[in-house]
């Protein structure tokens, strides 16, 4: 029989090691809102202060029951300021019905049909002797780079986006928070 402080100290060792893995897979905060691991990405995206314009274009996109399915899926997430920077009245266009094409086109170049991590991304891009070619699930090669300890995605348009937040753990994936939108 084991003794009450053997049996004690197992048990605090335990919770110990409990809380440490749970720290360790803890999500950062995302617009001032807490990630949570057991939800999807629209489910915490819709959260985020910092996410609201792509939340609305994915809802006009059509594309909430895509994102919200099982997966997995590595997004991009482009902030508010992001879709700030393109220029003036490129977002009310494209959340005119008429630009439903286009607007699915951009946010499912944001999406891959995996779950890759940061970890994974940097060693892809290790692998592939310093760029690594991304293919999305809308159909655009971008290329991702390492530079100065942050991942920068390079689109179409040879505009650079770079990982602001990264491993942001999803029920269906993984989120990486962008500071530019991404383009054909």
């Amino acid at each position: 029989m084991l003794s009450k402080t053997f049996t004690a100290g197992i048990l605090a060792l335990g919770l110990t090691a409990t809380a440490a893995v749970t720290y360790a897979q803890s999500n950062p905060m995302v617009g001032g809102a807490p990630m949570f691991a057991n939800m999807n990405i629209v489910e915490n995206a819709v959260n985020s202060a910092d996410h609201t314009t792509l939340v609305a274009a994915v809802q006009a996109a059509g594309l909430v029951d895509t994102l919200s399915s099982e997966g997995p899926f590595t997004v991009f997430a482009p902030t508010n300021a992001a879709f700030a920077a393109l220029p003036e009245g490129t977002v009310e266009t494209l959340l005119q019905p008429e630009n439903l094409d286009q607007l699915q086109r951009i946010l499912t170049c944001h999406v891959v049909a995996t779950n890759a991590l940061w970890g994974d991304v940097r060693g892809m891009i290790s692998d592939d002797g310093g760029a690594h070619v991304i293919r999305t699930v809308g159909g655009c090669e971008f290329t991702a780079y390492f530079t100065d300890g942050v991942i920068q995605i390079e689109d179409g348009q040879g505009r650079r986006a770079s990982i602001t937040i990264a491993d942001v753990r999803q029920s269906n994936g993984v989120i990486h928070v962008i500071d530019s939108v991404l383009l054909p």
